[in-house]
């Protein structure tokens, strides 16, 4: 049994287990021992494990969230390493998700998945760490870093848990978060468009195209290269670009705009099939085509 030592006017307590001994072998409790009358005993009981976790259940009904963390939190040191334990644990993360406490969910996800990588909980470990990146994706002016993190713990939970109910969601998710990590590219280029910057302007369209060409934004990163690519008067690939944007996307706005800016420089798209772009796009529709 634990027994807590406390001095009186002390901030401290000191805990110490009796190995074996009765209270009257406790050297601190002798009446001849001149420090006896500075210590008052104390027996502390654990609660219950499975009384801790109903506790922390009530707090979650009540959206006490950092009440019910504490509740799994104090569960997961009373009985460490026990099921509870891994139970109270999963629960923290959970519930630090729920009250938007991102970073603690964070932590908490990835010590589940420290402890208990082969749990069956474990991708839903996986599932609250990712989410709990993508709900602080920032919008499209700011940095990216979470959108990143989030894009890494999205891929993750597929690769590591194909066959879990979470894995169609995370898959939706990683197209959300790539068309966003896109729009980022996207808003670089444009600015050194407007600025006459051309090569850095290629340089982001053209990652655009080569990272995230299943984004909504590459028919507009393919139309964008033709504008840099006329600027600098390199038609050649300022054709290529429109003819590839053409073939991949002959409805596309972006397309009709491409091939204007040609036919007013008295040029047509042309495309040329050893190009970057070309085997980016061929790449792709192959994909496509041997996953339908």
């Amino acid at each position: 049994m634990p027994v807590i030592l406390r001095t009186r006017g002390a901030a401290a307590a000191v805990l110490i287990t009796a190995f074996g001994l009765g209270l009257g072998g406790c050297d601190a409790l002798d009446p001849t021992n001149l420090f006896a009358d500075k210590y008052k005993p104390e027996v502390v009981q654990d609660t219950p494990a499975d009384k801790l976790y109903s506790e922390g259940l009530a707090k979650m009904e009540d959206s006490d969230y950092e009440g019910a963390v504490k509740k799994f939190d104090s569960l997961d040191k009373q009985y460490a390493y026990s099921d509870w334990s891994r139970r109270a644990l999963l629960m923290t993360a959970y519930a630090n998700y729920e009250g938007q406490k991102y970073d603690d969910a964070i932590t908490a996800s990835k010590r589940y998945l420290q402890r208990h990588p082969a749990s069956k909980d474990a991708a839903y470990a996986q599932y609250l760490m990712a989410m709990s990146q993508y709900k602080q994706i920032p919008d499209v002016t700011r940095d990216q870093d979470r959108s990143e993190k989030a894009l890494v713990a999205l891929q993750e939970l597929v690769q590591k848990y194909p066959t879990s109910e979470y894995s169609t969601d995370a898959k939706a998710k990683i197209q959300i978060t790539r068309d966003q990590l896109a729009g980022k590219e996207m808003e670089v280029g444009r600015y050194y468009l407007e600025r006459r910057n051309f090569p850095a302007a290629i340089n982001r369209f053209r990652d655009v195209v080569s990272k995230y060409q299943t984004t909504r934004h590459a028919e507009e990163a393919l139309e964008r290269l033709t504008e840099a690519y006329m600027a600098l008067g390199i038609t050649a690939e300022a054709q290529n670009s429109a003819a590839v944007l053409g073939h991949n996307f002959p409805d596309s706005p972006w397309y009709k705009d491409a091939h204007a800016l040609l036919q007013n420089g008295g040029l047509e798209p042309r495309e040329e099939k050893s190009s970057f772009l070309s085997k980016i796009y061929s790449s792709v529709m192959g994909r496509t085509a041997a996953a339908q």
